[in-house]
């Protein structure tokens, strides 16, 4: 009996530790960023469904003009319309899978599945590693924003995509594959397994802040030129003249 009360203050413990680590500011956000991706993902099935059944209707009634299809022929267009909706509705789209982006998707697409992939990760991560997830997080929506309008073979989105498709992805992939009962083992530079998770982490973050940083100043500068010029073509002469 002392043994079960006591699972069950820890499980209580456990449970309201982790909705008070969820409601930290970048968990937040990226729970809401991943609630529009699949409003956003549900919206365009319920199109697809909805073409299709217009256009099994379109074609029914066309047929129809020509030639009589009768009862059979009706309830068999419904049945139809009924399984095509049902594949195009629960047909898995892949985008509830905690997978790394595809090399080949362009900038904002890839910003945008990598920072999925890391909010479907993060649970399965030691605390200190859902840190620097949630440091991660925070970096996200500005690198999106710089990289929509920046060349995929852009040499810094280059490095930037790089880390999100591939090197992030593998590290935590990697970890998660690791037995948690060989992750506190240390190795032969005396690192232990979470240990080398976080500081593959850190690097990762500190380079995508680096890359963010250096495209705002790009716009930065662009501005600032922008603005100079205006003023040395303009700013002497009067509204009037």
């Amino acid at each position: 009996m002392t043994t079960e009360k006591f699972d069950r203050v820890i499980e209580r413990a456990d449970r309201i530790m982790r909705q008070l680590d969820e409601r930290d500011g970048a968990v937040r956000e990226a729970a809401r960023r991943e609630r529009q991706r699949l409003n956003t993902d549900l919206m365009l099935r319920m199109t697809r469904v909805g073409v299709a059944i217009g256009v099994i209707s379109l074609l029914t009634i066309i047929v129809g003009l020509v030639q009589p299809i009768g009862m059979f022929g009706f309830l068999a267009a419904i049945g139809i319309a009924i399984g095509i909706a049902a594949l195009l509705g629960f047909m898995p789209s892949g985008k509830n899978n905690p997978a790394a982006p595809a090399a080949d998707l362009s900038n904002g697409p890839m910003v945008q599945r990598f920072d999925s992939y890391l909010y479907r990760q993060r649970a399965a991560l030691p605390a200190p590693a859902r840190a620097e997830i949630d440091a991660i997080s925070r970096i996200l929506p500005s690198l999106k924003q710089t990289l929509e309008r920046v060349d995929d073979l852009n040499p810094d989105a280059q490095d930037a995509r790089r880390l999100m498709s591939k090197h992030l992805p593998g590290l935590i992939d990697r970890y998660v594959n690791v037995p948690p009962a060989y992750r506190a083992r240390k190795d032969g530079e005396d690192v232990t397994v979470d240990e080398r998770l976080i500081e593959g982490l850190v690097a990762g973050r500190e380079a995508l802040a680096e890359v963010t940083e250096k495209l705002a100043r790009s716009d930065v500068a662009a501005f600032e030129t922008q603005g100079r010029f205006i003023k040395s073509r303009y700013g002497e002469e009067s509204i009037d003249g």
